[in-house]
């Protein structure tokens, strides 16, 4: 089996980790061995581990998985040239990373949460002659689509790389209104669970507004609840958190 070298083993590498492991032999590259063997035994598979200072990346497919303000620290304990660096660095351009870590191409990665679980959508860009790879690659946790610039990429890190923490918001919101108005906790917990599963599939095949207006009879309890939340310039909001989130990738 090929080997994907994972560079940093936090949260993100350990989820993209779950879906390649069954594919791909896993070497991972950290400071510390301790946190190392934490990694191999929350994957549940044996890896390959090393540690980070002098590593030789000649001729390796790097999954790089740092925090994107210690890109700089961590090219200074790295040597060799990757044969291709898939990055999930948000808001880290191509040019930066060819920059310090000097490999033969790179593509940007940015999937989300449910990469974990298989479900992840990840928006990718970069060296076109690897965008094939990257698709196959990425594709084992969960959709892929490809975008022709690094702007939209950055765009789409503040809808799908970040939008599983705002939709946790409305879900937690939602439940709360439940037992505010008397459901218990447990029941009402269960209930939006239950509605996120089902519309997570509704949704891939419908547009919102259709889904909308099938469910909002004239004077009814969605055309009530559905007017608090115009009145609470929820939409608003959505369409301002992608913005800031954009803003905010661009200053990374």
């Amino acid at each position: 089996m090929k080997t994907i070298t994972f560079i940093g083993n936090g949260n993100m590498a350990l989820s993209i980790a779950k879906g390649l492991k069954d594919n791909y032999n896993l070497e991972v590259v950290g400071r510390s061995l301790e946190k190392l063997d934490k990694f191999e035994s929350e994957l549940g598979v044996n890896i390959k581990k090393a540690l980070m200072d002098d590593f030789n990346c000649d001729d390796k497919t790097i999954m790089f998985c740092v925090k994107p303000a210690n890109v700089e620290t961590v090219s200074t304990r790295l040597t060799g040239k990757a044969r291709v660096v898939f990055s999930v660095l948000a808001g880290t351009k191509v040019e930066k990373l060819k920059q310090y870590l000097n490999p033969h191409a790179v593509v940007r990665a940015m999937p989300n949460l449910a990469a974990q679980v298989g479900k992840s959508m990840t928006t990718l860009t970069g060296d076109v002659e690897f965008k094939d790879e990257a698709v196959e690659l990425l594709g084992a946790i969960g959709e892929t689509l490809w975008l022709s610039t690094e702007k939209e990429l950055d765009i789409a890190t503040g809808l799908a790389g970040s939008g599983p923490a705002y939709l946790t918001l409305i879900a937690e919101a939602l439940a709360d209104g439940a037992v505010k108005q008397g459901m218990k906790r447990d029941d009402a917990m269960a209930t939006m669970r239950g509605l996120f599963a089902g519309f997570g599939e509704l949704i891939q095949d419908v547009h919102p507004a259709l889904l909308k207006d099938g469910v909002m009879s004239p004077g009814g309890t969605t055309a009530a609840g559905y007017g608090a939340l115009e009145d609470g310039n929820v939409r608003a909001s959505c369409i301002d958190a992608i913005a800031k989130a954009y803003k905010r990738a661009t200053e990374l």
